[in-house]
Order: structure tokens, then C-alpha cells, then sequence
């Protein structure tokens, strides 16, 4: 038997935004890519303005942004997660978190390709000339 679901009131709400937005901050603060990735997601975003993207493009360009912040956010997480469960070194442990560092640049040379795809081609238009 559930209980009921618990209503959710602006107090809540607000709460678990701060706590989501902390996460974003931990991120870029803790992380050695973090930070390269806020700046990266600032030009991408300032060079399709630039550019006058269209909409469809907008939305790769925004898939692709979101995945890397995902898998870092995961990854960070999962990386905390085992610094606490073991804070000696273990093997699998290590192979666990290269198994997520991984996941992370997957989506970072996916973002990468749609980002060339789509911002590739007007940018090299505007430096031939």
C-alpha cells in the first residue's frame, strides 16, 4: 500500500530548485571540466545568437548541451558516491569511474559534432569571407 502522494507547496518547490541549482554550482566549482563547460555552453549559445539559428537547430544545439551537463552531473555524483563507499583505492572502484568519465566524453564528442554540424558551416562562411 502507497501513501498518498504529498502535495506539493511554493516552499517545496522553491527548496528543490535551490537544492537543483547547488548541484549545477557544485559542479562547475568541484569539477576540472565544469567550469569548460559553462564557458563552452555560454559561446555555443552567443555564437547561435550570432548566427540566427533556426529553430530545429536550437533544439540540437540544446539536446546536445543538456546531455553533457547530464552525464557530468551523474558522473559527479557517482564519483562522490564512491569516494564515500571506498575511500581506499579499489580497483573497481576505479574502473567504475572510468566507465562514467567515459560515458561523459561520449557525450561531450557527440555535443561536439552537432555543435560543428550546425555552427560549422556559417562560421567558416564568415572567415572565408
Amino acid at each position: 500500500m502507497h501513501a498518498p502522494p504529498k502535495t506539493l507547496n511554493l516552499k517545496d518547490l522553491s527548496k528543490s530548485f535551490l537544492y537543483a541549482f547547488n548541484g549545477i554550482r557544485i559542479i562547475v566549482l568541484s569539477q576540472r571540466h565544469g567550469y569548460i563547460y559553462l564557458i563552452a555552453t555560454i559561446v555555443i549559445g552567443l555564437t547561435g545568437l550570432l548566427l540566427q539559428i533556426s529553430r530545429l537547430e536550437w533544439c540540437w544545439i540544446i539536446i546536445a548541451a543538456v546531455s553533457v551537463w547530464t552525464a557530468e552531473a551523474i558522473n559527479t555524483a557517482f564519483e562522490f558516491l564512491c569516494d564515500v563507499a571506498s575511500p581506499e583505492f579499489h580497483p573497481l572502484v576505479e574502473k567504475a569511474k572510468d566507465a562514467a568519465a567515459g560515458a561523459v566524453l561520449l557525450c561531450t564528442m557527440g555535443a561536439a559534432a552537432i555543435g560543428l554540424l550546425i555552427l560549422g558551416p556559417p562560421l567558416f562562411k564568415i572567415l572565408k569571407g
